[in-house]
C-alpha cells in the first residue's frame, strides 16, 4: 500500500477525531499535533511493517453553518 488517507474532523466535544478510508482505523486526540502521534500509533498496530503505507495523508473536513 502505497498511501493512507484519514479524514480528520473537529469533534462536538473538543478534540479531532480521524478515520481511514478503506481500513477500519478510528482515533481521537484533543490537539492536532497529539491526533498525528496517534494515527501513526494507529497504523502501526494496523499493519505489518513490510505491508505498511508509505504516506499517510490527512484530509481536513470543516463544517461552518451560515444564515441563508
Amino acid at each position: 500500500m502505497k498511501e493512507l488517507i484519514f479524514i480528520v474532523e473537529e469533534a462536538p466535544e473538543g478534540g479531532y477525531t480521524a478515520r481511514a478510508l478503506d481500513q477500519s482505523i478510528f482515533t481521537e486526540a484533543d490537539s492536532l499535533e497529539s491526533l498525528r502521534t496517534q494515527i501513526r500509533d494507529a497504523v502501526a498496530c494496523h499493519f505489518e511493517p513490510e505491508n505498511a503505507p508509505s504516506v499517510i495523508r490527512l484530509h481536513y473536513v470543516r463544517e461552518e453553518v451560515m444564515p441563508a
